[in-house]
This record gives structure tokens, sequence and C-alpha cells, in this order.
């Protein structure tokens, strides 16, 4: 979890703001018993995602594919070859959807830009060097034209089957089984 105190604000007004503008029927579905915050989702989202990530042609036909992620500072950080599909895509149309999806247990969907990121960029070498460690080599020697970039999302909802129980599963049992418990300002529990 490299998230800052700041990032995790963000995002929690991100996926506050998301939820609000949602359908009715998403909200049926994510409501306040299934609704994962963000301290949630950086405690959650750690190592190798499977993502689901869709593009646009140049016809305006969706594209699908599947590829890893790493959720780093609030957001996605993905890779792929300049020679993918959804590179070119990417290049000329950066609108992007990105959903990870863990059966029915836990489900992130976010929607909007994404940015590759170039050796200039504030995120390049901790992108890198996350990934290098993660795979034990550097994205960067994985191909010719190797391509990172980050979402810049504009909406996101997270969403667990039985949050408590995914929680404690990704956490242990906590302390709050025998010393009580308090709730923070996003209103997830906290042992004390």
């Amino acid at each position: 979890m490299l998230e800052t105190p700041e990032e995790v604000a963000a995002l929690q007004a991100l996926l506050d703001a998301s939820h609000t503008s949602s359908s009715s029927h998403l909200k049926e579905i994510v409501n306040d018993d299934h609704t994962l915050s963000a301290s949630d989702l950086v405690a959650l989202l750690t190592g190798m995602k499977v993502l689901s990530v869709a593009t646009v042609t140049a016809r305006a036909e969706p594209r699908i594919s599947a590829l890893d992620g790493h959720f780093l500072h609030g957001t996605w950080t993905f890779g792929t070859a300049g020679t993918a599909a959804k590179a070119v895509h990417l290049s000329k149309r950066p609108a992007v959807s990105v959903a990870h999806v863990d059966g029915e247990r836990l489900a992130v969907f976010s929607h909007g830009q994404a940015e590759q990121l170039e050796p200039h960029h504030d995120a390049w070498s901790e992108t890198i060097e996350h990934w290098t460690a993660h795979y034990g080599s550097s994205p960067l020697t994985w191909g010719p034209d190797i391509r990172m970039y980050r979402l810049r999302p504009q909406w996101m909802v997270g969403y667990a089957a039985d949050r408590a129980s995914l929680l404690e599963q990704r956490t242990g049992p906590s302390s709050s089984d025998v010393t009580g418990s308090s709730s923070d300002e996003s209103g997830s529990e906290q042992a004390v």
C-alpha cells in the first residue's frame, strides 16, 4: 500500500461521487452493505490483479482484453506491447473502462482516461520499480516497445458480496473480536 492519506481521501471522494451519480439499478446492487471504501480497496488490491480493459476502435466498436494490473497510489497501472491493438486504440482514443472481478467476492469498476507513462512522468520510476520487484524483471525488458499506463479515473465503484468476510480473509481475525471496534471517518471499522 503506497497510498498517502491524501490519495486515500481523494479516492474516497471519487468513490462517493461515483456512487451518488450512479443509476438506481447499480445502487440496488452496490448498496451500503456491499460498498467498498477507499481504505478497503487499498488493503485488498495488493499485488497483481487481472484486469479487463475495454478500449474503442476507430469504428467506435468496443474491444476488451485481460492484462496484469497493479493498484498504486489509488489507481490502476497496467502495461502492454506497443504492437497490441489496445495500445493503438489508447494512443488515439485514451478513454478506457477497467474492471477487476474476483468471482462474486469482489469487483471494482472504473472509467476514465489511460495516461501513457514515460520516463519524465512523476510516477514512472516508482511504477517500474514496483513492477520489477513483483516480477523479478523490469517490464521494459519484456519486448522492444513496452508501454506502461496509469488510469486517470473519472468514475469508480467497489463491490463486495460480503465485505466483513472479505476484509477478515485479507487481514485475519481482528482484535476487535476481543476488544471491540470503532469506526473511522469513512464508516469502516477499525480495531481499537
